[in-house]
């Protein structure tokens, strides 16, 4: 059965407590509120709705990233009089609001908490699931998207907008993250998504994260996820930034390549590298414009 999780808050400080902790790596994702303050939210709210309307006056993707592959990622339900956006690669290149929050929200604090105390940002895109655009995002690890000599990586999922449990709240499967890593290619295809079976397995297990605009769901980038498609006549929007240890090195190139790609937005460097003992297959870069089209196919 689906079920709420419980946040443990920390109302008085910036930092996790000692409960927090242990449970993020014992369930592998950790759910806060106040990651952001209220002036910082509602500017990221008012620049994705400034771009939601300008998507209404394009028919397909467009803008350019670093790699030379569109920025706004338009669904197949997109047309002039309701938009479909689901996606916006590397917002902190194009607005500064993004790469303010990138730097300097809470999030690095807790991040530090977890993983720190030298951090670097690997990448950032924000999500949208706007009514009646039916997206959905099969269930996968990020890992497997991105692997790198150790997995000290963190996704970190900021609400920009109330999440509820009709409108596509993230899913996770607790504890995942200590288990397989489980492929995302099948019958030669990259397909950005586990098995069938895979997800069959899992299915009763998973939770649903819930919570308010400006909380952020902490998840180890090994936690197999997904999420629904928003069922509610409300915007669903997530900005999703991803920060490693500074001592982990890329070993495939980055999906969504920016020119903030590996900045040390936390400590000092090390000048040494460290490596987790795992296997996986090597991912493939999205040709399109992000890896929704790859999700497209079925397993």
């Amino acid at each position: 059965m689906v079920r709420v999780t419980d946040p443990l808050i920390d109302q008085l400080t910036k930092r996790l407590a000692g409960q927090q902790i242990e449970q993020f790596w014992e369930q592998g994702y950790l759910l806060v509120d106040r990651a952001v303050d209220s002036h910082q939210l509602a500017k990221l709210q008012d620049t994705v709705k400034s771009w939601t309307k300008d998507s209404l006056q394009h028919k397909n993707d467009y803008g350019q990233t670093l790699d030379g592959r569109a920025r706004f990622d338009l669904g197949p339900l997109h047309r002039p009089d309701k938009a479909a956006l689901r996606r916006v690669q590397s917002p902190e290149e194009i607005s500064n609001e993004f790469l303010d929050v990138m730097r300097h929200a809470r999030t690095l604090d807790f991040v530090a908490d977890l993983i720190g105390p030298a951090l670097r940002f690997h990448h950032g895109k924000v999500n949208c699931k706007l009514p009646g655009s039916g997206t959905k995002v099969k269930f996968h690890q990020d890992f497997t998207f991105q692997p790198m000599t150790n997995d000290d990586m963190i996704t970190c999922l900021l609400f920009l907008d109330d999440v509820t449990l009709d409108n596509g709240p993230l899913e996770v499967v607790p504890g995942s993250h200590k288990g397989e890593l489980y492929s995302l290619w099948h019958d030669g295809v990259f397909t950005g998504a586990v098995a069938d079976e895979v997800y069959e397995e899992h299915k009763s297990n998973i939770v649903s994260c819930a919570g308010k605009a400006g909380s952020v769901c902490l998840m180890h980038s090994s936690l197999l996820h997904g999420s629904a498609e928003n069922l509610t006549d409300r915007a669903r929007s997530l900005y999703i930034a991803t920060y490693y240890a500074e001592d982990a090195i890329e070993l495939s190139p980055n999906a969504l390549p920016s020119t903030y790609n590996h900045e040390l937005v936390r400590g000092e460097a090390s000048g040494r590298v460290r490596c987790s003992n795992y296997q996986m297959e090597i991912p493939e870069v999205p040709k399109g414009t992000s890896f929704f089209a790859q999700q497209t196919i079925k397993n």
